[in-house]
């Protein structure tokens, strides 16, 4: 499907080329040298090039303040060949990165951290929202899953994957159960969950013998060595359906982002689809 995603996004590129004589363009700040991160930055370029836009890639060494990361954001807002921009995660500290991400113009914020962004999700407005999230959005509808009415369990409640995935599920009309690291009786919560999606950031937190049968199960963490936050092992015989780490909800991820880079770019540009 990611596949399929990003072959969409490139006949949107296209046409924007066509119709505005622009290339679409991705902007993408990091902070410091963390190794992963490079890594994460370097498959986002690779997939922008891939579907024919644009990648700039803005690198500030480990030291630069929250003033010092917010004028470089402004700068890439003010920059009307720029139509996305990305600043990449973890921010180190002791830089605060909700300032510098309110630093992003909702219109350009395809990543989807905003509180601007945010605050649309919640209320089911359209919105570039945060990739994992819409991601697993269109693997559950690609795969015919019922949301209506189902119990869904989201474990863990981080502003960018968290807290919006389980206001989507409310929008698709889920019955929705947040959890966290101190939520007690988890595994009697999750338990009850007809569509379970986790992301903890702890690698196989979620046991097989939590998962009720034929539930759907959705790994979105991703955790060094490969490992996702559940342990596939154990959950692939009770569940209906899951999805693997690496392979899953990472694809989605970033076809999701190339894709929302795209519409920006229509938006901006004038060009509709």
């Amino acid at each position: 499907m990611a596949t399929r995603l990003l072959k969409e996004a490139m006949a949107k590129v296209e046409k924007i080329r066509n119709g505005a004589g622009a290339t679409p363009a991705l902007a993408t700040v990091i902070v410091g040298d963390d190794e992963a991160s490079h890594t994460y930055v370097r498959m986002k370029r690779k997939r922008c090039e891939d579907a024919g836009m644009k990648s700039l890639r803005v690198e500030l060494p480990l030291g630069t303040t929250t003033d010092q990361l917010v004028a470089e954001i402004k700068k890439l807002a003010d920059d009307d060949t720029v139509h996305g921009i990305l600043v990449q995660h973890p921010v180190p500290k002791p830089i605060d990165k909700r300032a510098a991400f309110e630093a992003i113009p909702v219109s350009k914020d395809v990543d989807g951290v905003t509180s601007g962004t945010l605050g649309r999700t919640i209320l089911g407005m359209p919105a570039y929202a945060s990739c994992t999230p819409r991601g697993i959005m269109q693997l559950l509808e690609e795969y015919n899953v019922e949301l209506d009415g189902a119990h869904a369990v989201v474990i863990g409640r981080s502003p960018i994957l968290g807290r919006p995935m389980a206001s989507m599920l409310i929008n698709a009309h889920a019955t929705v159960t947040l959890c966290h690291s101190r939520t007690r009786s988890l595994p009697s919560i999750v338990r009850n969950a007809d569509v379970l999606i986790a992301a903890v950031g702890r690698p196989r937190f979620v046991k097989g013998g939590w998962i009720k049968i034929g539930a759907v199960v959705i790994d979105a963490g991703y955790n060094p060595g490969n490992i996702g936050d559940v342990d596939f092992d154990g959950a692939i015989e009770p569940a209906s359906l899951i999805t693997p780490v690496p392979g899953g909800v990472g694809p989605m991820t970033i076809a999701t982002l190339i894709d929302q880079t795209a519409q920006a770019a229509a938006s901006q540009l004038g060009v509709e689809f």
